[in-house]
């Protein structure tokens, strides 16, 4: 794998017609981290990047789609084609399906259950590759969020990015209830990790379920209630609030507000700025207007 250079932190000043950007008036852009970047979906923090309000470094191993991402980035995003992980080596399985390429091998057993899984995690390719800990990747220069789909090697990422993830407010990671690969670490594993890190379970997103076989759907998304994966939002602890610096607070309320609509945890953050006197005494009679206006789109919308 080629190494590209570190990125300057861009010279691009948040997008002034934002009201609470405006409000909370951070010291930089928000930094967001993407590790397994590929362009399958809509990403969470899209409203950021589209407000010119944060900065991205995004990390995806399959040339094709760092090829794809490089082509369509602007100046506030960086993609690197690392793979993260324990540092170690390891085996890049490439599968039928992009979205299941990862470290681990896929398990037949749990896979032949659920319609459609066993051709999509068919490996076309298997090489060895070297990984990358979190906490040692110098190019990430400060990590305000970070958001993780990687196939069952969160767990890995976690454990060896507790330096990184100590500055962190956000996280958005796939967690699976079922292991679809061999040696998985499943949502109860991950939890734990996260809680011991000092976040707290906000969301669940994209809850994925699945028919169990022998029955069948008439396409393979079809589902009665069968838990298979979902994407978890946890938080840093917003009952601890004094263990956050103000900045910490002032990310969080953007991302709130900004990528999931939580306006509850933007608005409890800026009172806990508004004891430290760390914003305007307006902000939060400006905030309630704010979200009530955001809130009142979103029905309309």
């Amino acid at each position: 794998m080629s190494s590209l250079s570190t990125a300057p932190a861009p010279s691009v000043p948040a997008d002034e017609t934002d009201p609470l950007s405006a409000l909370l008036a951070a010291e930089r852009l928000t930094a967001v981290v993407d590790i397994g970047a590929n362009p399958i979906d809509v990403p969470p923090y899209l409203p950021l990047l589209q407000k010119r309000l944060c900065r991205l470094f995004g990390f995806e191993p399959q040339p094709s789609a760092l090829a794809e991402l490089n082509a369509r980035k602007s100046e506030l995003e960086t993609y690197l084609p690392y793979v993260v992980g324990n540092g170690e080596q390891a085996r890049l399985r490439v599968c039928a399906a992009p979205g299941m390429t990862g470290l681990l091998e896929p398990d037949p057993l749990m896979l032949k259950h659920f319609q459609g899984f066993s051709e999509w995690a068919r490996i076309i390719a298997d090489s060895k590759i070297a990984t990358h800990r979190l906490d040692d990747i110098g190019e990430i220069d400060a990590m305000d969020y970070l958001k993780i789909d990687v196939q069952g090697s969160e767990l890995a990422i976690f454990q060896n990015g507790r330096r990184r993830l100590a500055e962190a407010v956000v996280i958005q990671t796939e967690v699976s209830f079922l292991p679809l690969y061999k040696k998985q670490p499943v949502f109860g594993e991950i939890d734990l990790e996260l809680r011991s890190q000092g976040f707290v379970p906000h969301a669940l997103l994209g809850i994925n379920k699945r028919m169990i076989w022998p029955m069948r759907g008439v396409n393979p998304y079809e589902a009665f209630n069968q838990l298979l994966e979902a994407d978890a939002v946890y938080v840093r602890d917003f009952t601890k609030a004094e263990a956050m610096s103000a900045e910490q607070l002032k990310h969080l309320a953007l991302v709130a507000h900004h990528c999931y609509g939580s306006y509850d945890l933007a608005a409890i953050c800026i009172q806990h700025l508004l004891n430290r006197d760390a914003i305007v005494p307006q902000a939060g009679s400006r905030y309630f207007e704010l979200a009530a206006a955001h809130r009142a789109a979103a029905e309309a919308g």
